[in-house]
């Protein structure tokens, strides 16, 4: 199924009819723009199919397909607001679509779950998570393609300045008791995101003179 089929078919659960076409070339282009080597369609592909193979069903599928759509719409290195940003586009075009308002909140509290700060507080936002998460877990060529990836989006970024920051990111995902919040995810991701994310660890330490 195509991105934009598959885009339309969440939209119209959610949404009804309203028309699903404009949303996603706006969307589209965003994960389009320039700068973006990791936070792109691709991510947000990816991010669908892991939730589809997470071993758990959604309470409210759709809405979870919806937010991982929407996650990164805003993407900005530079900026610490992302989620909160993308969550106010979403709402602004569900809204704008005639979607009831505990409806919008949901999907918007499923996009915030994806600041990976706190554990979520529904099925639905740790599924959501996890997804987000699952390329930590992913085979070592596709996690070491994803972090150099990352590593050109902060390409404004020193060196040194940037090995101590990313360090101190992954460093924080191996410190959790776990890094996944549901079964299904723990049991296909956790021990190949823990050998990943302590490899990528070690690559950013300073080199011994």
């Amino acid at each position: 199924m195509s991105p934009a089929r598959r885009f339309r078919s969440a939209w119209q659960q959610v949404a009804g009819q309203a028309a699903s076409d404009a949303v996603f070339a706006r969307l589209s282009g965003r994960y389009a723009a320039q700068g973006r080597y990791y936070h792109t369609m691709a991510h947000v592909l990816a991010t669908l199919d892991a939730l589809r193979g997470a071993g758990a069903e959604p309470e409210h599928p759709a809405e979870a397909e919806l937010a991982l759509w929407y996650h990164d719409a805003v993407y900005d290195p530079q900026r610490d607001d992302n989620e909160a940003a993308s969550a106010e586009l979403a709402a602004r075009d569900l809204g704008e679509a005639g979607v009831s308002t505990p409806v919008v909140a949901r999907i918007s509290a499923l996009i915030m779950d994806t600041r990976h700060i706190a554990h979520a507080t529904s099925l639905d936002g740790a599924l959501v998570a996890d997804a987000d998460l699952a390329v930590l877990g992913a085979p070592a060529d596709v996690f070491d393609k994803y972090d150099a990836a990352i590593r050109r989006e902060y390409a404004f970024v020193p060196e040194p300045a940037y090995r101590a920051a990313r360090a101190a990111v992954l460093s924080g995902f191996l410190a959790r008791p776990s890094i996944y919040q549901t079964d299904g995810f723990r049991r296909t991701h956790e021990t190949g995101a823990r050998a990943n994310l302590a490899r990528a660890i070690a690559r950013l330490q300073p080199e011994a003179d």
